[in-house]
């Protein structure tokens, strides 16, 4: 119960008992209230045998019995003597005036109990305005509570990628205090160069170097085709394209001849995009577009002497186009070489006839259900196409992962995936195999092309939608003049 509701209790509670007080009291103020009454002759024992003398009239207006058996009555008293009249007069008179002051006093308590009631009511009424208010102010202090915390949750969430930043700049300002060490040095052994240039001629300086240049390049001449050792890397050049693809620059090409070319996807696609040079195609400035006549398959094509070698799509017919020219130069079918995903490397995509490039000219690695779907490799004419000379492995296509060749050696993984190796490889001199483990690091999980570059001496991958580049450590023989 409320307190408002508790207070007007207690005040009805407090006029039921003046009420009660009242009804005991008044009677024994006028000696109505007795244990006994007497006669001239008869002793009340019981308030049920109570003798009432026919003279006198009185009348019982009530009757009741205390725990102790005593009766207790309330009479009326008839009319008596004068004197007897007077004296209960007087009485009277003096009940009314106790009776006047009582209702005076009732009247001043009922007066402040109403005034003490409507105040009640209004406090009530405050009171539940309080709580409304109060109930107010909470659920307001529960929300701007969940909006202060969601608005330092947002402005965390801004900061926590600044973390990494952070780092980074304090790696960088690592790496700087280095370089500035670094140049100092540089800048003493370039001011110890420039006294040493100082004592001598700039054209014999020039000379020098023209000789070494020179003795280089005989030197180059010397070297045979190398045999792979290592597979470094490797270099992430750009992101682009789909998971599937390739990118490739000529091996033939001069030295100032930079030029790349891109092409998205394994089928379904017929545009060839060409870049300058590596930084162009970094930042995507291409220079030229070419829309092949046909669609291509799989993704192990080639630029070889300024055109493309390409299988056609869905079919075992090799094209050779001009970019030159933009026309197709030769176009031949590779007999029973199997196509459209019969032999494919373990990733599939159409990848059953893989073109490509080294030292020794232009090659074609598939396979045949002569060969009993095992790797065949056929060196091609890059004119006609022609087959020149075939050499058939025990290899299984469907088990490589990727193939390439360095020096007439083919070098085939053992699977597209991460934790890829060489694991096989097959000498075209000799004509015999062995057995490989030349690890390298499949950077992102899936490569889609495996080409190997005779003038960068780099393998160039496409990674998943990466276009990377490999390094790779062969194994040298120097020529002697007595082996010429």
């Amino acid at each position: 119960m409320s307190p408002p509701l508790l207070k007007l209790g207690a005040v009805l509670s407090t006029m039921a008992m003046i009420s009660n007080w009242m009804s005991q009291t008044l009677p024994s103020l006028v000696g109505l209230n007795i244990t006994r009454i007497t006669t001239s002759d008869t002793l009340v024992s019981s308030c049920y045998m109570l003798q009432i003398s026919p003279k006198e009239g009185w009348q019982v207006y009530s009757s009741a019995q205390d725990p102790d058996g005593r009766c207790i009555c309330t009479v009326v008293a008839p009319e008596q003597n004068l004197c007897s009249r007077d004296a209960k007069s007087r009485q009277l008179r003096q009940l009314l005036e106790k009776v006047q002051n009582m209702s005076q006093s009732i009247e001043v308590l009922n007066l402040r109990t109403q005034r003490d009631f409507q105040y009640v009511l209004k406090m009530e009424t405050q009171m539940k305005g309080l709580k409304a208010k109060f109930r107010q102010i909470e659920d307001d202090r529960k929300t701007l509570m969940t909006k202060h915390f969601q608005e330092l949750k947002e402005k965390m969430d801004e900061l926590l990628p600044l973390i990494p930043v952070l780092e980074q700049y304090k790696t960088d300002a690592k790496l700087i205090t280095q370089f500035k060490e670094e140049i100092r040095n540089l800048s003493t052994v370039l001011t110890g160069i420039q006294e040493e240039i100082g004592a001598y001629d700039y054209e014999e300086l020039h000379q020098r170097v023209v000789n070494l240049e020179s003795r280089l390049r005989d030197c180059m001449k010397k070297l045979t085709c190398g045999k792979l050792m290592k597979i470094t890397g490797p270099i992430t050049v750009k992101i682009s394209g789909t998971r599937f693809g390739a990118w490739m620059t000529d091996p033939l090409a001069s030295e100032k001849n930079n030029r790349v070319w891109y092409m998205d996807s394994y089928t379904n696609n017929k545009i060839v995009r060409e870049y300058k040079s590596i930084a162009d195609f970094v930042s995507g400035a291409e220079s030229r577009t070419y829309n092949l006549p046909f669609k291509w398959a799989g993704t192990n094509h080639v630029v070889y002497n300024g055109s493309l070698y390409f299988n056609k799509y869905q079919s075992n017919i090799i094209i050779k186009y001009s970019f030159d020219t933009g026309r197709v130069l030769a176009q031949r079918s590779l007999e029973y070489a199997g196509f459209h995903n019969v032999y494919p490397y373990t990733w599939g995509g159409f990848s059953d006839i893989d073109l490509m490039a080294d030292e020794i000219g232009l090659w074609a690695v598939y396979a045949t259900n002569q060969n009993a779907g095992n790797i065949v490799i056929s060196q091609l004419n890059q004119d006609t196409l022609e087959v020149l000379k075939s050499w058939s492995t025990g290899y299984p296509k469907r088990s490589a992962g990727e193939s390439f060749m360095i020096c007439g050696t083919l070098y085939v993984t053992n699977s597209h995936l991460t934790g890829a190796k060489v694991y096989y490889s097959y000498s075209t001199k000799t004509s015999t195999y062995e057995y490989t483990d030349i690890p390298f690091h499949n950077q992102y999980f899936h490569i889609s092309m495996l080409d190997y570059n005779a003038r960068d001496r780099a393998l160039y991958a496409w990674n998943n939608g990466h276009q990377v580049l490999f390094n790779v450590t062969l194994f040298h023989v120097i020529k002697t003049e007595d082996d010429s």
